[in-house]
């Protein structure tokens, strides 16, 4: 066993292009339990081609589809999480950034870019959960404020995509500073007269609910999305009371008033010109 561990399956490995093999990966669907092409299932934008369950998409995927061809440009942004409180659990904080660092090449959980959307200008800044829940911590917080001051300087408007578990509890009250820090910012683009767009997706909890996550001039929410502060779970025992099944839901909040659209995945880039020409009209006047 040893050899063929140490020895066989490296070589075949090496033989094997990665890319490749996540192509033609059967993908079994968390709602209806269905089995999907894996390579049918990314060309539909990780939307279950039977039962429409719309399943996680990384930033750098949903991005390519949502702004303008050959616009996309990266912004880079200080990463400097630290691990004042030495803290761990099953694993050391800095061992778990070097891992979440590793697996998606990435300072941190935001993907901050600026590109077009049909023309018009826009920043954007999206989670990816990958990164340890897309749980916001210091750089989390640097990498937003750098993308809401270049939309301001820019002139731009700013788009938040959350998916987060939300404050990264590592960092203790270093994590929660950050809610106040990006309402701050979400105030510049307020004051600097620029459309905020939230497009909620799922997960989307906790601290970032309680901050930017909740201060959008339009929410927009993919559909099926958790969005709430505290789990169902926790409210069911801590009232006494038994939820309705679909409390937390895109649909149950669209229904309430604290969203303004549920929509497919497919129709965000018409959803999105639609609204920024709109709002960028308005804000002439």
């Amino acid at each position: 066993m040893n050899w063929l561990t140490k020895s066989v399956l490296p070589k075949i490995k090496a033989l094997v292009n990665k890319d490749e093999v996540k192509e033609n990966l059967w993908i079994k669907c968390n709602s209806c339990n269905q089995m999907i092409f894996g390579k049918d299932l990314f060309e539909n934008l990780n939307i279950c081609t039977t039962c429409n369950y719309h399943m996680p998409l990384y930033p750098q995927d949903r991005l390519k589809f949502l702004l303008d061809e050959n616009t996309l440009e990266v912004i880079d942004y200080l990463s400097d999480n630290q691990d004042v409180l030495n803290f761990k659990d099953l694993k050391k904080y800095s061992d778990r950034l070097k891992n979440a660092q590793n697996l998606i090449n990435q300072g941190d959980c935001i993907y901050l870019v600026k590109g077009k959307i049909v023309g018009y200008p826009v920043v954007v800044a999206a989670f990816d959960f990958r990164f340890m829940g897309g749980s916001m911590g210091k750089s989390a917080g640097n990498a937003f404020v750098k993308g809401a001051q270049i939309a301001v300087d820019q002139k731009s408007s700013f788009i938040t995509i959350p998916s987060s578990g939300g404050a990264r509890m590592q960092e203790g009250i270093i994590s929660l500073m950050q809610m106040p820090r990006t309402i701050a910012a979400i105030q510049m683009i307020e004051e600097a007269k620029l459309p905020h767009i939230v497009l909620l997706t799922n997960p989307t909890t906790g601290g970032v609910t309680a901050s930017f996550a909740m201060l959008g001039d339009i929410h927009i929410a993919e559909p099926g999305s958790t969005i709430g502060f505290a789990g169902k779970r926790v409210i069911e025992e801590t009232v006494k009371e038994k939820l309705p099944e679909d409390f937390q839901k895109a649909e149950y909040l669209l229904e309430h008033g604290m969203v303004d659209i549920v929509s497919d995945r497919h129709q965000h880039r018409e959803v999105f010109s639609n609204l920024l020409s709109i709002t960028l009209k308005n804000l002439k006047k």
